[in-house]
């Protein structure tokens, strides 16, 4: 008898704890819902509580990671951010999205060779839905190592992928006014301005952003807006 109590309090006990954490997986997911809602309406600081409430509950939520990942960024703190992604894809080393975004922390890090590994890594993933935004930031790491015939090979497989990829022309540019293609060059920045929803075409438009936008940027950057500034006078 005393052994048939501590079996039924054992199955009780399991069924307790399993109860428990399916609650709390499912009160995760609530404030991860609630979070992307407001990082979608660019309330970043209600996002990142909301991920905090979620990451308690369930430690182990990839997608919590990853979200908690992309608000550092926006915080500008690169370790965080950093160290968010890599545990996201130990969860899951397919998980392409969390990949491409380390690859994004590695290349503001200045880490370009690492910023390409993860962006091939992402790549690797066969159902990955929107391969042109990791193959359009490797063609941005390769153009950083000055790799430009890979960054250039890179790109148009994104364009392959999705011909409307804008960034994916601005990057097309660069490299073919860096060779000298001048006509390739302002081809292909024209065709960024037109699907860019920024300009729609308006090269004044453009030509003004990037004027005023040169005042600001860091010096590798600043080099890229100069570049586009002679380009759009071909």
């Amino acid at each position: 008898m005393r052994k048939r109590n501590i079996l039924i309090f054992c199955i009780f006990f399991l069924c307790s704890c399993a109860t428990a954490g399916l609650e709390n997986i499912e009160k995760a997911n609530a404030h991860y819902q609630l979070g992307v809602s407001y990082l979608n309406e660019d309330k970043v600081q209600m996002a990142y509580v909301e991920f905090q409430k979620a990451i308690e509950l369930d430690p182990n939520n990839k997608d919590v990671l990853n979200a908690l990942g992309i608000i550092y960024l926006k915080f500008d703190d690169l370790q965080k951010a950093k160290n968010s992604f890599l545990k996201a894809v130990s969860i899951d080393p397919d998980f392409s999205e969390a990949n491409n975004n380390l690859g994004g922390t590695y290349g503001k890090m200045g880490r370009w060779s690492d910023a390409v590994n993860s962006f091939k890594t992402a790549l690797k993933n066969p159902i990955y839905k929107s391969p042109e935004r990791a193959y359009s930031n490797l063609g941005n790491a390769y153009y950083r190592l000055r790799s430009i015939e890979e960054s250039i090979e890179a790109y148009k497989e994104a364009i392959k992928r999705n011909p409307d990829y804008y960034p994916s022309y601005y990057g097309l540019a660069l490299c073919y006014n860096i060779k000298g293609q001048y006509g390739d060059a302002a081809s292909a920045f024209t065709r960024a301005i037109e699907l860019d929803p920024l300009f729609i075409g308006d090269r004044e438009k453009a030509m003004k952003f990037f004027d005023d936008k040169r005042l600001t940027a860091k010096s590798e950057e600043s080099k890229e807006i100069l570049d586009y500034i002679e380009i759009m006078r071909y």
